[in-house]
């Protein structure tokens, strides 16, 4: 399936992308900077390794603490968002324009927030809040992380309605007790705000509960187009080692960033943790499930989840990329069982998600089996490349918990549409873009792995090695490169971190043939212990910066009480990986996970139980 070719292969095409760059509104409408996940923001001016590495550079104002529950502090998993010159329409600001960054709470809350002084309006203030409904107290994130779980994932904004998409799982009664999910009278919800106002929309919120995605004709990944009965080996109402109840085609937590269709009429959301996956398609002009489609057609209880914080992954054309995860045990041999996978989908239309591409890894069987999820961070869709320098312009990219970085080729994808390939021992069968050189680990040909030692075993919970969607980046010279976050191991069944954490891999591209990816460079000084995905910045190709937020704790440490681990901000010098600036140890307050900073107008906005924001101090202005 070819798409349209878009490229700079001449320096004129390459002068207007420049420009354009350069004029491009600073909005940050969505994770990871665009609908495609590049984390490229190339419109930044301010922000350059002089500056940031400078004494002047550091924190320059922060919000009030949000508003937690039952006595206790928020924690923001989700990115913030931010837009330019907002014009309110409701409130106390009503008819103001302001900038403002957006931001969404664990404890079911959603607000806005002043991004910059404006005459009487002071930098920090809360615009308009709003409460969503009683967040879930008990599920996986409650019961791993210890505190409740609303909002998890990074909201979106359609530029075009003004309108503000959100998820949040709730514990509030539902009108009908067939719509809970597997933690009893819990279930999502998604909310469209206006974001001019915070007001909820009509005919919002939409319920995303197991009965509705089962619904017939719904789940595109049923194998009678409903509900499928569990296992036999399952008993119905049983929880499995992270407490999820085993009673059909249940929901996990959702988590992954939502995304938009290219016309806004597509509101995407991923489900999953340990359990089976989903991704959501809501119509967003009826307020109304459109589509769904379950990671497995039988039910295995605990495999499959599409958790990892990228969600769905959208290229312009509307088609949707998600990788796919697994768990302890998660291998089982069946037809449209997609565990260990990455999935592609055109825009659905009237008769809903039709799988349309597929690749799986080589040693899916045993990594499945261990929880080495290939979906533990997601999918970054490469902007196009000229096809007079590759047979492969159009190229997807993720890691996964061994440490690896797979590109595939994303309008070719390799896999079959029934099921996944045979296992193989032989990491030279991979079908992902492979260099031609052999890989130490394999001796052969085989998937890039960049967080070592390399094992085919201890990549779990504290011993999985990355977490994180890639970043993009293209150099002054036209050369192609990825960032890559994560941890390496002391040894290979460690879960002691040590350098290299990040990496900058080359994209190499030769006319006729394959692309591939060869590691460039490895920062080999700063140990990061759970690190959300990198974010580069950079003024056209000059002056590039990753941004790096790290949990500086370990998976399994608990976000709950006085003790709960702060995060650190680190800013590294792109062309030489050289470390720029780190925030003070507890100059960031207590957060979420493998969430990342939004970067705009030579601020840097994390969202910790406030917005706290990172620039040039005044006398340096």
């Amino acid at each position: 399936m070819a798409l349209p070719f878009k490229s700079c292969s001449l320096i004129l095409a390459c002068t207007a992308t420049a420009a354009a760059a350069f004029s491009a509104p600073p909005d940050a409408l969505t994770f990871h900077h665009d609908p495609q996940r590049t984390g490229w923001i190339s419109n930044e001016s301010t922000l350059t390794p002089q500056n940031v590495s400078s004494h002047s550079f550091g924190l320059i104002w922060q919000s009030p603490q949000l508003d937690g529950i039952a006595g206790a502090p928020p924690h923001i998993y989700a990115s913030p968002l931010y837009m330019d010159r907002l014009r309110l329409t409701d409130g106390t600001y009503k008819n103001r324009t302001l900038s403002v960054v957006f931001t969404a709470t664990n404890a079911g809350f959603v607000y806005a927030i002043n991004a910059s002084a404006h005459r009487d309006v002071p930098v920090g203030t809360i615009l308009w809040k709003r409460q969503l409904a009683p967040p879930c107290i008990h599920g996986f994130i409650a019961t791993s992380d210890g505190i409740p779980a609303g909002v998890m994932s990074t909201p979106v904004i359609d530029p075009k309605t003004l309108r503000l998409y959100v998820t949040s799982c709730t514990s509030r009664k539902a009108a009908d007790s067939t719509h809970a999910n597997e933690f009893g009278d819990q279930f999502y919800e998604a909310y469209a705000l206006d974001a001019t106002s915070g007001r909820l929309l009509p005919g919002w919120p939409v319920s995303l509960d197991r009965v509705t995605l089962n619904s017939p004709g719904v789940n595109r990944n049923a194998a009678d187009g409903g509900q499928q009965p569990v296992r036999s080996d399952m008993v119905p109402g049983t929880r499995d080692d992270f407490g999820v109840g085993h009673s059909g085609f249940n929901l996990g937590t959702q988590r992954g960033a939502l995304n938009l269709s290219p016309d806004g009429s597509l509101l995407y959301a991923t489900f999953g943790e340990s359990i089976p996956g989903w991704v959501v398609a809501v119509n967003t002009s009826i307020a109304k499930v459109a589509s769904a489609f379950a990671s497995v057609s039988v039910p295995h209880g605990t495999a499959g989840g599409i958790w990892g914080t990228g969600g769905a992954a959208i290229d312009m054309q509307g088609n949707v990329f998600v990788i796919v995860g697994t768990a302890f045990g998660g291998y089982i041999d069946q037809p449209h069982d997609w565990v260990q996978s990455a999935l592609m989908f055109p825009q659905p239309a009237s008769d809903g998600f039709t799988l349309r591409g597929t690749y799986t890894p080589f040693n899916y069987c045993h990594s499945a089996m261990m929880d080495i999820d290939v979906g533990s961070g997601g999918a970054i869709l490469l902007p196009d490349l000229d096809p007079s320098t590759t047979s492969t312009p159009y190229l997807m990219a993720f890691g996964g918990k061994q440490g690896n970085l797979y590109l595939v080729n994303r309008t070719d994808m390799p896999g079959r549409l029934d099921g996944r390939q045979p296992c193989s021992d032989d990491a030279s069968s991979d079908t992902s873009l492979l260099s031609p050189s052999p890989q130490p680990q394999f001796g052969k040909s085989g998937p890039l792995n960049i967080f070592g030692p390399y094992s085919e075993d201890g990549n779990a919970v504290d011993q999985a090695k990355s977490r994180s969607v890639p970043a993009y980046y293209r150099a002054v010279d036209g050369k192609q490169f990825l960032f890559v976050s994560g941890s390496s191991k002391k040894d290979e069944h460690s879960d002691i971190n040590v350098p290299p954490c990040l990496a900058r891999v080359k994209v190499v591209v030769m006319p006729g043939k394959p692309a591939y990816l060869e590691v460039d460079q490895l920062e080999q000084t700063v140990v990061l212990e759970n690190p959300g995905s990198p974010v580069v910045t950079s003024h056209g190709s000059m002056s590039p910066i990753v941004w790096v937020l790290d949990e500086h704790a370990h998976r399994s440490t608990s976000l709950a009480g006085p003790n709960a681990p702060r995060p650190v901000l680190y800013a590294f010098d792109a062309l030489t990986l050289r470390l720029l600036w780190n925030s003070e140890p507890g100059e960031l307050n207590a957060s979420g996970k493998y969430n990342e900073p939004t970067i705009a107008r030579g601020t840097v906005f994390v969202a910790t139980d406030r917005v706290q924001a990172f620039g040039l101090r005044k006398a340096a202005r």
